[in-house]
């Protein structure tokens, strides 16, 4: 098994994201690992395209803003060191692949609905990470109840 030394967090600040935050504190831990936590804010570009015209930066910056306030609170909350704190802006899966090099992360740890069906055709930002990863990936189960064993 592999002895993880930095572990990258990746997280929606949604209720979910906390039970991702303590599967990969448990991990680092065990592993006396680094842990860094990682915040996808994608351009409202991406969403509206060219089809609305209009300068969406003043929104923008006030999103990052308020997700770099949430991303503060979440990161003390964890015990996460602000120098591991990271918001990005730009397309979840590339970015995540991106602060992983960049920190030289040797495991990703993102969330996944277990979506199926249409919501898996579409796509999902675990799957995303997952493919196209230079390290290993642990995709934890959320927003479902699990199964009794």
């Amino acid at each position: 098994m592999a002895n993880y030394t930095r572990i990258l967090t990746a997280v929606d600040l949604t209720e979910d994201s906390d039970e991702v935050a303590e599967r990969a504190r448990a991990i680092a831990t065990n592993n006396g690992a680094e842990l860094h936590l990682i915040h996808v804010i994608e351009p409202l570009s991406f969403a509206y395209g060219g089809d609305i015209p209009m300068d969406f930066s003043g929104i923008q910056d006030e999103i990052h803003q308020q997700a770099s306030a949430q991303l503060e609170k979440f990161g003390e909350k964890h015990a996460i060191p602000q120098t591991a704190r990271h918001v990005v802006l730009g397309q979840p899966e590339v970015e995540i692949h991106a602060m992983a090099d960049e920190i030289d992360a040797d495991l990703i740890v993102v969330g996944s609905h277990g979506r199926y069906g249409l919501a898996l055709l579409m796509g999902s930002t675990a799957n995303g990470v997952l493919h196209g990863a230079s390290c290993d990936v642990l995709a934890v189960r959320v927003g479902q109840q699990k199964k009794d064993t």
